[in-house]
């Protein structure tokens, strides 16, 4: 599962104008609904509540993934809000949430995996600073699909095959 495959520009808003969790909640659910990823958004957004009850989903820095398991789910998707302001949001560094990316995942075994991909991929993206500085800073649903999937934060090294020595490669 790549960010190409799970970013949709219609589950993506940016300057979102919510003042509370409940509000950043609802405007994201009906994108996911709008975009059919989600068929009955009360069942998702009781889904949600139900594991935002188990503790918090704010992972500090400023970001909240809330997320919940769901058979209102219609496939796996992430919808995400880039807010004009902090809103208050219970986090591992009691910091509020500017930026909430939703998860949307479904309830069989597949989904299970899906969900963990989910947040090991956000997880990494957001584990860099630089990228969650520019994505608060995403004036357009254009600028967060960037970030996400173009801006790694990290110099990637590429193996030169030319490098490799085969008597040096040692398989089990």
């Amino acid at each position: 599962m790549e960010f190409t495959e799970i970013l949709n520009p219609k589950t993506i808003v940016t300057h979102l104008k919510a003042g509370n969790k409940a509000e950043a909640l609802e405007a994201l659910a009906d994108l996911f609904v709008r975009a059919g990823t989600v068929k009955d958004k009360e069942t998702y957004l009781k889904d949600v509540y139900v594991r935002e009850g188990i503790g918090e989903t704010g992972i500090g820095n400023h970001i909240a993934i809330p997320h919940g398991r769901s058979e209102s789910v219609v496939r796996p998707g992430a919808a995400i809000a880039v807010l004009d302001h902090e809103i208050e949001w219970e986090s591992l560094d009691d910091t509020g949430a500017k930026v909430v990316i939703l998860f949307a995942v479904g309830t069989d075994n597949a989904a299970a995996e899906d969900h963990l991909r989910l947040l090991a991929m956000f997880s990494k993206r957001l584990g860099n600073d630089a990228v969650v500085s520019k994505l608060m800073d995403a004036d357009t649903v254009e600028d967060v699909m960037h970030i996400l999937t173009e801006e790694s934060g990290e110099e990637e090294t590429e193996t030169n095959e030319e490098e490799l020595d085969p008597d040096e490669i040692l398989i089990l």
